[in-house]
């Protein structure tokens, strides 16, 4: 048993010292009944403040290649398991992704993710991805993330040399659980795709979906392998149950629950960019702004196959809750208005409108 308040306060002196809770206070952030969530997201917050300040990073996602996947994963509409009615098209022109990433730095977005469904890339088509990563950093001052499924050294390399930021490839849960949610590929395979990208220079981007049935066991291992794994991006997905889909979830998900998650991923991992991620409009409901003192980043306009907040509102949300949105300045949308009002402007051309929740 902890004490009520005492604990809140050197869990946050042991995070700036790079001490992550132990299993059984890791446990107690999650299930503890009587944990009170607002002292809770404070001790969270010192170390967000610390690295991050009042900052948020914001993030657009582009779906540049849909469905047609032969893997199983049972939470993804683009899998060969889902029968969900998603768009399904072969990698997009490079004009509409350049008018993409154009978009997305003119919203002000700190990073522009792409997203291709498949098993993993041909040696053909991630030499064209690398021709085009090395084009968009010279046309766009934004920072560029790839998710693209599994990647052996030689391809990471040319992606690397490209000027590629991050690449993404989420673990998604718990060695022990990952057999239930997927069976055409094991938890090995996601962990040997992390250690090359980290071979070869690239930032991982890795993390989790909430709400697949999982126990609290099973995240807290997750934070801690992240954290192992020196994971630099962690986006926290809370599961949109999609119909069609074999998982549905498990109805777990409440405001306070997803909070809570945030906080431990915070807690656990002190210095990483912790992303709120799928699911957060649906799952956190009016709560979402206090998911800014744990996490420091975010997506807007929609996911892979679901919609999601669009700028305008997440960036009123941001600015209320008194963050700062990180832009690029020459790229950043203009939001003083008159009278102290905030403005947002429009970018020139919408980003696509993705229709599920982070990369398979």
């Amino acid at each position: 048993e902890f004490p009520v308040f005492e604990v809140y306060s050197e869990l946050a002196r042991r995070a700036l010292r790079q001490q992550p809770p132990s299993l059984a206070e890791s446990l107690w952030i999650l299930d503890g009944p009587d944990v009170e969530l607002l002292p809770l997201l404070q001790a969270a917050y010192v170390p967000r403040e610390h690295d991050f300040r009042r900052t948020v990073m914001v993030h657009i996602l582009n779906n540049v290649q849909s469905g047609l996947c032969g893997e199983d994963c049972g939470y993804c509409a683009q899998s060969k398991s889902s029968a969900a009615p998603i768009r399904k098209y072969p990698m997009k022109s490079d004009e509409e992704i350049f008018a993409e990433a154009e978009a997305a730095a003119k919203a002000g977005a700190s990073r522009y993710c792409m997203a291709l469904s498949g098993r993993g890339p041909s040696l053909a088509q991630t030499r064209k991805l690398a021709g085009l990563i090395r084009e968009m950093k010279e046309r766009y001052p934004i920072e560029l993330c790839l998710s693209m499924g599994f990647v052996d050294e030689e391809r990471a390399r040319l992606l690397a040399d490209a000027g590629l930021d991050r690449l993404n490839h989420n673990l998604n849960t718990s060695e022990s659980h990952y057999r239930e949610i997927c069976s055409t590929h094991g938890y090995g395979d996601r962990l040997r795709t992390l250690a090359t990208a980290k071979k070869c220079g690239l930032e991982s981007c890795s993390g989790l979906i909430v709400g697949m049935g999982e126990k609290s066991q099973d995240i807290v291992e997750v934070a801690i392998q992240l954290r192992e794994l020196e994971v630099a991006s962690i986006p926290v997905n809370f599961l949109i149950p999609i119909e069609g889909n074999p998982v549905q979830g498990d109805g777990s998900l409440t405001p306070e629950r997803c909070l809570r998650v945030l906080a431990l991923m915070r807690l656990v991992n002190p210095a990483a960019e912790v992303r709120i991620s799928a699911g957060r409009e649906g799952h956190i409901r009016t709560l979402g702004a206090l998911a800014l003192w744990p996490a420091n980043s975010l997506f807007v306009e929609g996911y892979l196959t679901t919609g999601g907040a669009g700028e305008q509102e997440t960036y009123r949300m941001i600015e209320d809750a008194g963050f700062e949105v990180l832009g690029n300045p020459t790229y950043h949308a203009e939001r003083s208005g008159r009278d102290g009002e905030s403005k947002i402007c429009e970018p020139e051309s919408n980003i696509l409108e993705s229709e599920i929740s982070e990369p398979s």
